[in-house]
């Protein structure tokens, strides 16, 4: 199994990072924070290297000085921007959080905002040149994560074929391309833009340590069962996203958003049954359950997000859409906790 990078948790901006072992396809990367109020900008970059001058395959900035915001997205080659390609910036309003999602595939990055897919960006440099990734501006961010392709290797036992015996490998490489949700960008890098360029001068950042206060010092993975507290409750717009790794023998895990009487979604991949429960519980009883749908797979990483709607919670996982669970509890500011519990590691939380 490929090595999974471990995250950086809240590092300090301007930052620069290396990506372990550069980017393929199906891998995706994870932004999480807050876009500061009254911001004006902020970017996160795809570069080929850290120095100053290096090439940036993709640069994600979102622009709120310059009229309605958008979001820009570019590629500087050889210190010169190509053509820039813009977005209405309709999910990454300033002072809200936000999770980026970028996901590699073989003609484009997919790039999606909360769940959202946002656009594909061709690529125009070879993305396997890309092995460092920089964010910069008025924002804050909680983490970056990331996540390997699948690649499951199945061996074929002998078997009798027309009375003879035949033996076989089958390997398959599964490197979900996840087209619902076109790849996200990263965003602006620290770099120092040209001067008759569009884009803000200034120097280049140099690389900044992911974890301020320890460099070097890999914080601790979220430990299962866990339970944290949802600041201010849920409203529309907010999103959860989980990552971590399903156990190899795994029966269930369980993802539950609860307030003082109940439990507003019970999210339950039963792996005996090849399927996702879905549902909610008031006072000590249960309601109905949905079913369907079985995205997790045993011994696999996955990313997944719980999108908060205005009638609906929206599940994401590994960049997809899975579910929709129309609201049975409607007061929403009071779901305060969540809990995570069954058969799986956790890798990263942010709520």
């Amino acid at each position: 199994m490929a090595f999974q990078q471990q995250p950086f948790y809240n590092p300090r901006i301007p930052f620069t990072g290396a990506i372990h072992g550069g980017l393929q396809e199906g891998k995706t990367i994870t932004v999480s924070g807050r876009v500061l109020p009254g911001a004006d900008r902020f970017a996160v970059n795809l570069q080929c290297g850290s120095k100053p001058n290096a090439d940036i395959a993709l640069h994600v900035n979102p622009r709120y000085d310059s009229g309605p915001a958008v979001v820009v997205t570019n590629t500087l080659q050889r210190g010169s921007w190509g053509v820039e390609e813009r977005k209405p910036n309709s999910h990454l309003p300033s002072g809200s959080p936000f999770n980026l999602v970028i996901t590699v595939t073989q003609h484009a990055f997919q790039l999606s905002v909360n769940g959202i897919h946002l656009m594909n960006y061709g690529h125009r440099i070879p993305f396997h040149r890309v092995d460092t990734i920089s964010v910069s501006g008025t924002v804050e961010v909680s983490a970056i994560t990331f996540q390997n392709p699948m690649v499951r290797i199945s061996v074929l036992n002998p078997v009798l074929m027309g009375g003879g015996v035949h033996s076989g490998i089958n390997v398959v490489l599964c490197c979900p391309a996840q087209p619902a949700f076109p790849s996200q960008p990263a965003f602006g890098a620290a770099v120092a833009f040209p001067a008759h360029s569009a884009y803000p001068s200034g120097p280049a950042f140099p690389p900044q340590p992911g974890f301020p206060a320890q460099p070097g010092f890999i914080p601790a993975a979220p430990v299962v069962p866990y339970r944290s507290v949802i600041s201010g409750g849920l409203r529309p717009g907010r999103t959860i996203t989980i990552q971590g790794t399903v156990l190899p023998t795994a029966t269930r895990f369980n993802v539950n958003l609860s307030h003082p009487t109940g439990i507003a979604l019970h999210y339950n991949p039963r792996f005996s049954e090849n399927t996702v429960v879905r549902n909610t519980k008031t006072r000590e009883q249960w309601g109905s359950e949905e079913r369907g749908g079985m995205p997790f797979h045993r011994g696999q990483p996955f990313s997944l997000t719980i999108c908060c709607e205005s009638h609906h919670f929206r599940m994401v996982v590994n960049g997809m859409q899975a579910h929709t669970y129309a609201h049975r509890f409607t007061a929403l500011h009071a779901v305060n906790t969540l809990e995570i519990d069954g058969d799986i590691t956790l890798t990263s939380v942010v709520v």
